[in-house]
């Protein structure tokens, strides 16, 4: 299954601060229908991202009734991406 979408990146500040987009509610309709079958537990689901010409696996976490796909740092530095950037992400879930 592949996804494609844009959004803008938020930073959580919690203990750990990160940084996320937020998967829009037409594609995380789309990976609850196949969540089951790939979550390894609390609902995460393992996928491989595209964003730009760089690319890395994470797994994405379930929030609100969506999906949120963390940014590695080392992706963000790559694509000199930055808070409240909007970006094009590809996700791939392995069936």
């Amino acid at each position: 299954m592949e996804l494609q979408f844009s959004g803008p990146v938020f930073c959580w500040r919690g203990p750990a601060p990160h940084h996320f987009v937020a998967v829009p509610e037409d594609e995380a309709e789309e990976l609850r229908e196949t969540a089951a079958a790939v979550t390894y537990g609390w609902g995460m689901v393992p996928v491989a991202v595209r964003m730009g010409a760089t690319t890395w696996t994470t797994s994405l976490w379930p929030k609100d009734g969506t999906y949120l796909v963390p940014l590695k740092l080392a992706a963000r530095r790559a694509e000199q991406v930055a808070e409240g950037d909007v970006v094009d992400l590809r996700l791939t879930v392995d069936l």
